[in-house]
């Protein structure tokens, strides 16, 4: 076999490779010899079927699959024999002409992963800012529970309803006089000025009483999600059955028992909890933006552009998707068109911060456990359908690529964690609004030679300078198990490249239309 570079610039590398037709024909007869004992043909043997009767029957199939075992076997000796670290899949073109008989005529072209000099850490600072949960906030958080915990009772016999009232009625609908199907429902309970009818329902009940019926006109809003009503005139005919107040809230042991806990101070302690969990989530959030700012603007080193072509799709796809849910889809989409170059620029920066944490992390030991892998792949399966699975599971086991797209993650945030450890941390106590606001002056600066970008109509928390389009565990072949219909995860943390970062390898109980969300 025979390699020839006939590239090597910057990062770019180019290679012809000639495979012998003499290697691709020995390894054919070598299959020949091995699956000839398992051929089965009329008037013959088991076993005793000549050679080049079964060279005729297989020969074709036999003969692709030496070639494509050669490749592979060429690709894994050039990779070694340069000693080359590809950045992404290599692209390998059979020549043209190419028949059974003829030498292989290979050409390879790749991008190789830059040379990077694992920084020092010496010298690092971060600082924490950290909010303190009060005795206010675990208070508020109880009342927030109570009010969705009301309790309404009979009011006096004869009172009038108002807002904070709950009254219960039987309704029926009516289009140009005609009922239409789901408008009717019968002692359903309505919180007035709760707001969960359409415009206009609920406010025409106020002062209604118990007994009274009466008929209301309502117009359904353009955008409800009945294409029959949608800004349709409509009539209701009401029966009140019943005015109750609201009980008065009280936050005390029997509350807490309601809720299936022992006391009011476990209930506290419970919220305290959770309280101060969100908040470190925001602290860590600000502490990682920082230390990526400092490891940004200490390096620069040019970046595959092959990946920087590939974490910008993942920017420009997230930012396309997000636009279509804008008010005005076509401005959002012109608006950050315009901002495309700046994308693009920080597409290049997370890449480049991608692969610096993981140099980081193989200078300094920091791996991912086959306990913590075997887990990741786990939780990963569970968005799938129960009967998909398995072969999910079995997927990522059996496709490196895959399995690094899930590893990078984790590997990423171990990393970050590392560095952590090493900085020196100073903390300070601020508000939430205080740290809030440091988040949103971070997400707001711009890459080291990029120019702040402009506020768009469309969100950007997929193309902030830390935070790659959403990753995602399935894999893009089309053999992979699809994934069950779920509801859109939460934004993922703001983090580098991910994949760069994986260099260790290449509504209401009751139906009514009057509902804002209703069925009809």
């Amino acid at each position: 076999m025979q390699i020839v570079e006939t590239t090597n610039e910057g990062l770019k590398r180019a290679y012809t490779v000639t495979i012998p037709a003499s290697d691709i024909a020995a390894r054919v007869e070598g299959e020949v010899k091995k699956i000839a004992p398992q051929v089965r043909m009329p008037g013959f043997r088991p076993g005793k079927v000549p050679a080049n009767l079964v060279r005729k029957m297989h020969g074709p199939a036999l003969h692709q699959e030496a070639l494509q075992t050669s490749i592979r076997e060429a690709m894994d000796k050039l990779v070694a024999d340069n000693k080359l670290r590809p950045a992404m899949q290599p692209a390998v073109s059979l020549g043209e002409g190419y028949d059974e008989g003829k030498d292989a005529e290979l050409t390879v072209e790749l991008e190789v992963l830059p040379q990077i000099e694992a920084p020092s850490l010496e010298g690092l600072k971060l600082e924490k800012l950290t909010v303190p949960v009060t005795e206010e906030q675990v208070d508020e958080a109880v009342a927030r529970i109570g009010a969705g915990q009301k309790s309404f009772s009979d009011a006096a016999e004869g009172a009038a309803a108002k807002d904070g009232d709950q009254i219960i009625i039987d309704f029926l609908g009516k289009v140009d006089g005609v009922a239409f199907e789901g408008g009717a429902a019968e002692d359903t309970p309505l919180e007035l000025g709760a707001g969960r009818f359409i415009p206009g329902f609920e406010e025409q009940l106020v002062g209604v009483k118990a007994g009274d019926e009466t008929v209301i006109t309502v117009t359904f809003p353009e955008d409800y999600p009945a294409e029959n009503l949608k800004g349709k005139e409509a009539t209701f005919d009401i029966k009140v059955k019943a005015v109750k107040n609201p009980g008065e809230f009280e936050a005390n042991d029997e509350f807490a028992k309601a809720l299936g806990l022992e006391s009011l101070d476990q209930l506290k302690t419970l919220l305290r909890g959770q309280l101060e969990q969100e908040t470190a989530g925001l602290t860590r959030t600000q502490m990682k933006r920082a230390l990526l700012d400092q490891l940004a603007a200490g390096h620069d080193f040019a970046v595959p552009p092959s990946m920087v072509d590939a974490e910008f799709e993942q920017i420009w796809a997230q930012l396309q998707q997000e636009a279509q849910n804008e008010e005005n889809p076509e401005e959002a989409l012109k608006e950050i068109e315009a901002e495309k170059d700046d994308y693009r620029k920080i597409a290049e920066r997370r890449v480049r911060l991608g692969l610096l944490l993981s140099e980081i992390g193989q200078a300094n030991g920091v791996t991912v456990s086959s306990q913590e892998m075997e887990m990741l792949i786990r939780q990963a399966a569970q968005q799938y359908r129960e009967q998909d699975r398995q072969r999910f599971v079995d997927y990522v086991r059996s496709e490196p690529l895959a399995a690094a797209q899930l590893r990078a993650p984790l590997y990423e945030d171990k990393v970050v964690d590392f560095l952590f450890d090493k900085a020196e941390v100073t903390e300070r106590e601020v508000t939430k609004d205080e740290l809030q606001a440091a988040i949103e002056a971070e997400e707001g600066a711009a890459p080291a030679d990029a120019k702040p970008a402009k506020k768009a109509p469309a969100k950007k928390k997929a193309a902030k300078e830390e935070a790659p389009a959403e990753e995602t565990a399935a894999p893009a072949e089309a053999d992979a198990p699809k994934k069950k219909a779920a509801p859109k995860k939460k934004a993922a943390e703001e983090t580098p490249a991910a994949e760069a970062a994986a260099d260790e390898a290449p509504a209401p109980k009751k139906k009514a239309p009057a509902k804002k969300k209703a069925e009809g």
